[in-house]
């Protein structure tokens, strides 16, 4: 079989080969490259923010029905709490049934106090009681929120907006088609920047491993072993009952996103794939209007892979320093990590501080933070396996939302080809739309 070399999947394949090789034969110039991997998750999160708010605005003015806005919106959130809260709960399983900490050597926790110490101390700045969540949710002007790009401030005035625009009806029409054309403009920029994907795949990849070494792979590989099982059997059987009820294979649609799948992998960032997941879903069949409202919803409150790290984690620290918790105490964690991990972004260095303030919201301190030292060497790792669990479940909440609108597989997509670097046979949904 020839390969395709001009092929973004075989490029990204091949830069994350290149990077390890990089990272393992010439290490300190392998660090030097986590420039490249920075630089496109900046250029990514520099256009997150405006087309949230295009795809979310021009989504909610085309439905028109402010019902029908309620309704998605609704099922999307019920759907996320509870898959979310299922996820934690298999994490616990498995931690109880592996005890991956159980016995472990915690003699040289002490070494790493310091970088322990940084993430405790940007966990204590960032507020995350309820009242903090919600107020956090609100932003100080609408300008600000898009310049920061901070996803909740970002989702609330996109919302607040469409909806003012989709009870005007017919005398916004003229901006809705304004903002189409300003759209098309950023999608078109996607492509741009993902020709770059592969260099910032590659030098992510060189630092992790210069950084840390093959070795780091192997090391703490029971933990790493039952983080990477319990993401596996959560994607394949739990989000793959859910598919098959909504009559699609979670096996096509996999195949149907590797691309992105494989950009996640490289940068360790799931926002790197979420303006070319929006369109990718388009493509598979999904509308407009229902990618718009919960893809970007989900990077906040349908965070499965980091729900189901987060968790494991817990229970690790707790097995590692032999701490035996109560029921109440754990039901308390995952009370704790549901608020804790709204929010919390995919990109690498978020899920431990979301860590580091969980620890310390438990009443008592049972579980020791400094035991988070435990974790740092492999972390890296085990945020790639998380940010691509998160990807595939907000790949699986969308088409499982769009289908329940019968929202699926109803018009010709209105992405092209040229605005976000689709080939040829991307136009025939890959045979994705039925199981």
């Amino acid at each position: 079989m020839r390969i395709n070399f001009k092929n973004l999947t075989v490029q990204v394949l091949i830069a994350i080969v290149i990077g390890i090789l990089i990272g393992q034969l010439f290490p300190a110039f392998g660090v030097q490259l986590k420039v490249l991997g920075d630089i496109f998750v900046k250029l990514i999160k520099m256009i997150i923010a405006p087309i949230v708010f295009f795809t979310i605005v021009i989504g909610f003015a085309n439905m028109g029905d402010m019902k029908k806005i309620g309704r998605i919106g609704g099922k999307a959130l019920i759907y996320f709490e509870l898959v979310t809260t299922f996820a934690m709960a298999i994490g616990i399983a498995v931690m109880y049934i592996i005890k991956p900490g159980s016995g472990m050597d915690i003699s040289n926790v002490g070494k790493n106090a310091a970088d322990v110490a940084k993430y405790a101390k940007q966990a204590a700045e960032t507020p995350h009681g309820f009242m903090d969540f919600v107020l956090s949710i609100i932003p100080d002007s609408a300008v600000g929120a898009l310049a920061k790009g901070e996803m909740l401030p970002v989702l609330f005035f996109s919302v607040l907006f469409g909806l003012a625009m989709a009870g005007l009806g017919d005398k916004v029409k003229p901006v809705t088609v304004f903002f189409e054309k300003v759209n098309d403009i950023f999608f078109r920029l996607v492509g741009i920047i993902m020709r770059f994907s592969p260099f910032a795949a590659g030098g992510a990849m060189a630092y992790t491993i210069g950084k840390f070494g093959i070795g780091s792979l192997f090391s703490l590989g029971k933990m790493m072993g039952s983080v990477y099982i319990t993401m596996f059997l959560f994607v394949v059987i739990v989000l793959g009952t859910i598919a098959k009820l909504y009559g699609f294979s979670i096996f096509n649609l996999l195949k149907f996103i590797k691309e992105e799948i494989l950009l996640v992998l490289g940068t360790s960032s799931s926002e790197s794939a979420l303006p070319r997941l929006m369109q990718r879903l388009e493509k598979y069949g999904c509308s407009k209007s229902v990618v718009g409202l919960v893809v970007p919803t989900g990077y906040s409150f349908n965070l499965d892979g980091t729900s189901i790290y987060l968790s494991m984690a817990a229970l690790f620290i707790a097995q590692a320093y032999g701490v035996e918790l109560t029921w109440v105490q754990i039901l308390t964690v995952l009370g704790i990590l549901m608020l804790t991990s709204k929010g919390a972004a995919g990109v690498t260095g978020s899920g431990f501080i979301t860590l580091a303030a969980t620890l310390s919201a438990v009443p008592g301190n049972v579980i020791p933070i400094e035991g988070m030292a435990l974790l740092l060497g492999v972390d890296r790792f085990m945020s790639e396996a998380r940010a691509i669990t998160n990807l595939i479940g907000n790949s699986v909440a969308t088409v499982v939302i769009a289908k329940s609108e019968k929202q699926f597989g109803l018009a010709e997509p209105s992405v092209t080809p040229e605005s976000g670097g689709f080939t040829a046979s991307d136009s025939k949904l890959a045979g994705a739309t039925e199981a």
